[in-house]
């Protein structure tokens, strides 16, 4: 056997994955047909908002936790910033059709605050004015604000726990594709494009590639689609845009289906402050999907979102990239065993939230590939629920 476990995709769950297997001791490959941390998956553009209250689903509020706890020894052992806890600020209204993943977003937010008991508070129009004035709400917009929720930096989370699963015995090979994999008895044969190995136990967290390692009949369990994410530069009161005075946001717009949401400044005022919005309804692949992104795009997102809605930020895009969300129907995660090799774990469709999550969801993963099984907290993202 060339390897207890071999994980392939070394994103936000694969590099996870890695650096707990290496830390409990386990023979490991890493495999990535790229050179992680990268910008053509779904880890990268600097930040990923993290908050406690999670408006997915109160049983998410443990695993974020944990991943806050994760993040933090994981900072000590390798020297790197990776959370900052800035706080969030969620605007909604009562006439709002914006959705942020799943319905009741707002009021499932504030639910799992008040059960998990997460310190926050509910802010009126006059108050997010008050205390935010960068942010332009209607006088019948009201605000949940986290002071313990904020951001981590995404290459820097996986190059972190990639350097460290090497130096705690891992194997990590870059630029190397995965083709095919099949069982073979207790054991799983792994193809690539460079080499052929066995292993005890196969973890795919491939992300975008999924539906092509998988094929047709799992097809229709994941949505690929393409986020824009623009940088956006600072004409007036740089201050305002600190991380010490300005909170990550998610902001359901009163007008139209999109939601609205952003950073401070996290890189200073030179770095400008990123905005985005999200989209679900036309799809694409992680082999066809377009890379680049348009000037015109960037002035119609200005004009329609960013002006709107923000004062000081200038229609100039210091940077613009794009990105792509792997979903499910009901934008939950998959972690479950194929149904055709109880040695293969399925790990995929982040859903646009599932950054956050992932120091943790590692966690447990390495649970399984040591032959422990999943976690009990991980019972909603079994296959069987489609």
């Amino acid at each position: 056997m060339d390897y207890d476990v071999i994980v392939a995709g070394l994103g936000a769950m694969g590099s996870a994955s890695v650096y707990q297997l290496a830390r409990s001791g386990v023979s490991t490959l890493g495999l990535d047909q790229f050179r992680p941390p990268h910008d053509q998956g779904s880890s990268h553009g600097d930040s990923r908002i993290t908050r406690l209250a999670i408006g997915e689903g109160e049983h998410l509020t443990p695993l974020v936790q944990h991943s806050h706890e994760l993040w933090r020894r994981l900072e000590q052992e390798s020297a790197e910033t990776l959370l900052t806890q800035c706080g969030a600020l969620m605007i909604s209204s009562d006439t709002t059709r914006a959705s942020v993943h799943v319905g009741n977003f707002f009021t499932t937010t504030l639910s799992a605050a008040r059960r998990h008991g997460i310190d926050h508070s509910i802010l009126d129009a006059a108050e997010i004015r008050r205390r935010f004035p960068q942010f332009l709400v209607r006088d019948h917009e009201y605000g949940y604000f986290e002071p313990q929720a904020g951001f981590v930096r995404p290459e820097a989370c996986i190059r972190a726990q990639l350097l460290l699963a090497e130096r705690l015995g891992a194997h990590i090979r870059t630029q190397e594709r995965l083709l095919s994999f099949e069982a073979e008895g207790a054991a799983v044969r792994v193809i690539t494009d460079k080499a052929s190995y066995r292993t005890r136990r196969l973890v795919l967290a491939a992300g975008a590639w999924m539906p092509d390692l998988l094929g047709p009949s799992f097809a229709s369990l994941f949505r690929i689609t393409r986020q824009v994410l623009n940088w956006f530069a600072i004409a007036e009161n740089p201050d305002l845009f600190t991380p010490g005075r300005c909170p990550v946001f998610i902001w359901q717009l009163p007008e139209g289906t999109r939601n609205l949401y952003g950073f401070p400044a996290i890189d200073g005022p030179e770095g400008g402050v990123k905005i985005a919005s999200e989209q679900d309804t036309t799809t694409t692949t992680a082999g066809s999907v377009r890379r680049d992104v348009s000037r015109q795009e960037t002035e119609v997102f200005y004009r329609d979102y960013v002006a709107p809605n923000l004062r000081y930020l200038s229609p100039q895009s210091l940077k613009a990239r794009s990105c792509l969300y792997t979903q499910t129907a009901d934008f939950g995660f998959i972690v479950d065993t194929h149904p055709a090799s109880a040695q293969v774990l399925i790990v995929s469709a982040c859903s646009g939230h599932g950054f956050k999550h992932s120091a943790a969801l590692g966690e447990g993963i390495a649970r399984w590939a040591r032959g422990e099984g999943l976690p009990p907290g991980f019972g909603t993202f079994l296959l069987n629920r489609f």
